[in-house]
């Protein structure tokens, strides 16, 4: 090994121990010559870069794997360090003493007291309240209800409804008396697994086709052979279950009717109306089943003394599949029916959209809202006396082919205590009802009260609705309840002149108030637009059929009681305050103000 350093004439102790080691003899360089020697290696250094430069050509590099920095794990250092100093582990032991010293003070600390809640008291609960109310034109009123528990899990309702007044409007010639009496009963058993229960009704009702034209020029002796008098009785019986728990089957209804009056007129119905669920992974499948017959007879026609018989038969299922976000909620189904005309053979299948949608703009305040649905929906003569208690006892009943009924709209809250609801929709209805006058038709007919243009018809027609209704309804506080609502409305029918007896414009108003712990009050308020209704002379009369314009009305109510007790309070009512006499159908003037005060009374049985 050599090695280039300089010398200063002495051995020093690297080479004393390399001798003593043995190992090689280290040559050493006479003084001078190492800068000597780095003089040469500069000088050849500087001849090979004064040569001429050669062409070396060009390489290409393949870079088969890019470069990837790789930053090691970091470890944070867990050691403790070891404290060698004993007294550091040692507590040092302190006592303590107290040297008391009576003080004089007057300071008398106040005791506390727990804030709670003020909680109201609650109301106590009675099985059975019946409450009977009197007033002018001989109006009596009476409400009964009992509920007995036989069980736990059982119980068995009776209620018993009556409303009738006997007194005459002076204005008119005929009986306007109207009698309404309804019993009712049902028993309910909350099982394990489902609900279930069975009910029954009897009604009985009676009315009167007081509204005799004017334009007619009865005498007073053909009017007082007029047997105007008409009597509606129903008897039902009905059951319902429901799954408590979730599972494919969640309930159905059943419901038998028969439904028949004092001119041999009777209809039969039964409706029948399961459903089922399906899950479906994270969403769910819904399905009703609709199974709806109505059959009857009425034992003459208007314009003749032939029988009119019907039946009709409809089969339905509606799937619908839901789905639910957090904001959002979708209803994706349809209707398929079945429908079958029994007593003319014919039958058909309709096929009707079923879809819904909500989403929800801003928490509480905006939800918007749309849908397009549709349906067969079955007429009977019970409904329609319901609608209209001055119908004739000669009518054709039909399914009413609701294509479809298309509305957006936009619901929410305007503050905490104010919500709101506004809707625009447009419906397309085949076979749609409309209540039209009958004709006067005496000849021949002397003996039947309803054929002096004083009672009403059902004409069917394709009729195309479109409206925009609107309400508000404030919560103001526990004690104060306000709300209004309206709609605008218009039509246009294929065949008929009119939407007959079909408002354009409608409105209501209601608010309730609770004052204090006994007084509560209430008031409604209803608008009613123009309609439009068609007097035919008939025949006999002579004479073309013409339409006649009925006006819009107000009926303003009010109410009024003084709850002295749980048990006991009393009640007043005011109905049409304002004593316009408006008709709500032609020919048929309401009664004026009407004034009603009565008692109530709840207690155990």
């Amino acid at each position: 090994m050599y090695s280039i350093y300089s010398h200063n004439g002495k051995s020093s102790a690297m080479d004393r121990s390399l001798r003593k080691s043995g190992s090689k003899q280290v040559h050493r360089i006479p003084k001078g010559t190492g800068l000597i020697t780095i003089a040469l290696a500069f000088l050849a250094m500087s001849a090979g870069f004064a040569q001429e430069k050669e062409n070396i050509g060009t390489e290409t590099v393949d870079v088969v794997r890019p470069y990837k920095a790789n930053i090691s794990d970091a470890f944070k250092v867990r050691d403790v360090p070891a404290l060698d100093d004993s007294t550091l582990l040692k507590k040092k032991k302190i006592q303590y003493s107290i040297f008391s010293v009576p003080v004089a003070s007057t300071f008398v600390p106040a005791k506390g007291k727990v804030s709670g809640v003020e909680r109201k008291k609650r109301d106590m609960l009675y099985n059975t309240y019946v409450s009977l109310g009197l007033g002018n034109y001989s109006t009596a009123l009476l409400d009964f209800y009992t509920s007995r528990a036989i069980s736990k899990d059982e119980s068995f309702d009776i209620g018993l409804n009556h409303h009738s007044a006997q007194g005459q409007l002076d204005e008119m010639e005929l009986d306007t008396k109207f009698f309404d009496t309804r019993l009712d009963a049902s028993y309910s058993n909350a099982g394990r697994f489902y609900r279930w229960g069975v009910n029954g009704e009897f009604r009985h009702q009676i009315y009167n086709w007081y509204g005799l034209p004017e334009e007619a020029g009865f005498d007073q002796a053909e009017i007082n052979s007029i047997d105007e008098r008409q009597t509606y009785y129903t008897a039902s019986v009905g059951g319902n279950i429901e799954a408590i728990d979730e599972s494919v089957f969640t309930g159905a209804e059943l419901t038998l009717r028969r439904f028949w009056d004092a001119h041999d007129s009777g209809e039969n119905r039964l409706v029948f109306n399961p459903s089922f669920q399906f899950p479906v992974g994270q969403e769910l499948i819904t399905a009703k089943i609709f199974a709806d017959y109505v059959g009857g007879e009425f034992d003459r026609g208007y314009f003749t003394n032939d029988k009119i018989k019907y039946g009709n038969l409809l089969l339905g299922v509606n799937p619908n599949l839901l789905i639910d976000g957090e904001d959002f909620s979708i209803s994706l189904g349809a209707s398929v029916f079945y429908g079958m005309d029994i007593e003319n053979d014919d039958n058909d299948v309709y096929i009707y959209p079923q879809v819904k949608a909500s989403y929800r703009l801003v928490e509480e305040f905006v939800t918007v809202y749309g849908g397009v649905e549709g349906g067969l929906d079955q007429n009977s003569y019970y409904d329609l006396v319901q609608d209209n208690f001055f119908v004739s006892p000669t009518l054709g009943i039909t399914p009413t082919d609701r294509q479809y009924d298309a509305y957006v709209g936009m619901k929410g809250k305007l503050s905490s205590t104010v919500g709101y609801n506004v809707k625009g929709s447009y419906r397309s209805e085949n076979n749609k009802p409309l209540f039209r006058a009958n004709a006067v038709n005496v000849s021949g007919n002397e003996g039947q009260g309803y054929v002096y243009g004083n009672s009403f018809g059902v004409v069917y027609d394709d009729v195309t609705t479109y409206s925009a209704f609107g309400e508000l309804h404030a919560d103001i506080d526990r004690n104060l309840t306000l709300g209004v609502n309206a709609q605008i409305s218009g039509y246009d029918a294929d065949n008929e002149q009119e939407a007959w007896n079909l408002p354009v414009v409608q409105g209501s108003f209601f608010g309730d108030y609770q004052i204090g712990a006994h007084w509560f009050a209430g008031a409604n308020l209803f608008f009613v637009g123009k309609r439009k209704d068609l007097y035919t002379p008939g025949s006999l009369l002579g004479g073309d059929p013409r339409v006649v314009t009925l006006d819009s009305y107000f009926d303003v109510n009010a109410r009024a009681g003084y709850r002295f007790n749980d048990q006991l309070s009393v009640f007043v009512k005011a109905n049409n305050i304002a004593n316009n006499q408006y008709t709500r159908w032609m020919n048929y003037q309401v009664q004026g103000f009407q004034i009603l005060g009565g008692v109530t009374y709840k207690f155990d049985m």
